[in-house]
């Protein structure tokens, strides 16, 4: 039983140590880098209507669900180009989509048969096929204090 004391002691002492600054997690380390992304949008139709810009960083919601969005703008139109500035953002990835809501309704309307009436663009501009743009084909890095980025607008 003595001996058992003194080795119970020292199967505790482990779990006592004191804080050193190998155990310290530096408080840089908590804090992350912002940037910020702005978008330039070439080749409106019109000057009409309104522009709604959304910031993803997840496919939930792309390209046409702005309330699942990271982040929101809306601008009023009034000439063939446009900018908007999305500021401190965490570095990350991410992906944008524009809506060129001319008729300001809130909405991106489309035909009886799913095609848009109003213009539309996302992030990387890639090639329009049968849907959508996905979120994987508009997806960016943003790594650096500031990030431009140009928007083709598509119509049909």
């Amino acid at each position: 039983m003595k001996t058992a004391l003194p080795l119970a002691l020292l199967l505790l002492l482990p779990a006592t140590k004191p804080l050193t600054a190998e155990n310290v997690v530096p408080a840089s380390s908590a804090i992350y880098q912002t940037g910020s992304i702005t978008v330039h949008i070439k080749g409106l139709k019109n000057p009409d209507g309104m522009l709604g810009f959304a910031l993803y960083t997840t496919k939930r919601g792309f390209p046409d669900k702005p309330d699942c969005a990271f982040a929101t703008r809306v601008c009023k139109n009034g000439s063939s180009s446009i900018d908007a500035t999305f500021e401190n953002i965490p570095y990350g990835s991410y992906a944008v989509s524009v809506l060129h809501d001319e008729n300001s309704n809130g909405k991106m309307d489309k035909n009886f048969i799913g095609i848009p009436n109003e213009g539309f663009g996302v992030s990387n501009n890639p090639k329009i096929r049968r849907g959508p743009p996905s979120f994987s084909e508009a997806l960016f890095s943003l790594d650096t204090s500031k990030l431009e980025l140009s928007i083709s607008m598509n119509y049909f």
